[in-house]
């Protein structure tokens, strides 16, 4: 963040958001400040920055109203509420209490508790929803951040900006690792966040190999334990469980002073949802030849509901806009290096 300071000598509302999402919250400059609390100035800059962060979410956001569950966290509550409940209640209607108890074991166990388009239909129809605030809402960071791209170099600075984001490169801090919990560094939570993120990557590989086997192969789910899409389904449940896990624990034990409640809320919800639906998905896949599956497999789709739905409304919209920072802060680099070569 520091850097892209260094190049401005104007901030406005679109400035303040976008260095807002290029700060990763590794508080090196909250315990670097002599200024800091309990100083008389109390100067915050990781608080102000995280509560910046959450007015950016609440002013890209589509439609406003539900923007406004990144500021309450009831909103946010109800919405994880309402999506886990629906979710139930159709099952019980499409599928009724029959089929939810029984056992089903064989080729599409899962469809014979809920019916596959009873799946697929809402799971698209929230992807493609959740797809297009995002698509808004990045419209709008770009423009409400001001600055034009330039064509020469632009691939140079997404390459880059790649790399910063597959590597969590910024996750470092100042090089040794965030100050988490306390005021050490420590490299746990850029491991806790790795483990979240290509967890998740390996999750989303595990379901487009599914989709395959099941639509190109004509293969029906459940699949053996060593299938594809079962070993990069589990390693990529049990790495968001393990990370979070991790970063709930840092966050209980970190110094509360410069994290800001309403993004702490904010993180929570994010991080609960997540974790339990990595755990609900372990559980079907091992309870997929008793009469458990039934339970477990509607309480998983209810909190994938859940984490769709909330997805353009919480915390999973921090991996849209700080990369977009971070693509702004290469081109923003190259541009300052050019003019400098210039001069």
């Amino acid at each position: 963040m520091f850097p892209a300071i260094e190049i401005r000598r104007e901030f406005h509302k679109g400035d303040v958001f976008f260095l807002a999402n290029l700060c990763h919250d590794c508080r090196a400059c909250y315990y670097a400040c002599m200024y800091s609390p309990p100083h008389e100035f109390a100067i915050d800059l990781p608080q102000i920055m995280s509560e910046a962060r959450l007015e950016s979410y609440k002013a890209w956001s589509w439609p406003s109203f539900l923007g406004l569950s990144f500021t309450d966290r009831r909103i946010g509550a109800a919405l994880v509420s309402f999506a886990v409940a629906l979710v139930l209640v159709l099952s019980m209607v499409f599928a009724g209490p029959n089929r939810v108890f029984a056992l089903h074991r064989g080729p599409g166990a899962f469809y014979q508790v809920i019916p596959y388009l009873a799946m697929l239909v809402p799971a698209l129809a929230l992807a493609f929803y959740g797809a297009a605030v995002w698509v808004a809402g990045g419209a709008r960071f770009w423009i409400d951040t001001g600055r034009q791209l330039r064509k020469k170099g632009c691939f140079r600075a997404l390459a880059q900006a790649a790399g910063d984001v597959l590597k969590l490169r910024w996750l470092k801090g100042g090089g040794p690792g965030c100050y988490y919990p306390g005021a050490r560094t420590s490299p746990f939570r850029r491991l806790y966040h790795s483990l979240v993120f290509y967890g998740f990557l390996s999750a989303l590989v595990s379901t487009t190999l599914a989709a395959t086997y099941q639509n190109l192969l004509h293969r029906l789910p459940p699949y053996s334990l060593t299938s594809a899409p079962v070993i990069f389904g589990t390693i990529g449940g049990i790495g968001m469980m393990v990370g979070v896990a991790g970063l709930i624990s840092m966050k209980l034990k970190s110094d509360q002073t410069p994290a800001g409640a309403r993004a702490l809320s904010v993180d929570y919800l994010f991080l609960v949802i997540l974790g339990l639906t990595s755990l609900s998905g372990m559980l079907t896949l091992a309870s997929r030849t008793t009469r458990a599956l039934g339970v477990i497999l509607t309480i998983h789709l209810g909190l994938i509901g859940a984490l769709f739905i909330t997805m353009p409304y919480g915390k999973f919209v921090h991996s849209l806009y700080r990369s977009l920072a971070i693509i702004r802060h290469r081109i923003e680099q190259l541009r300052s290096g050019a003019n400098i070569a210039k001069r």
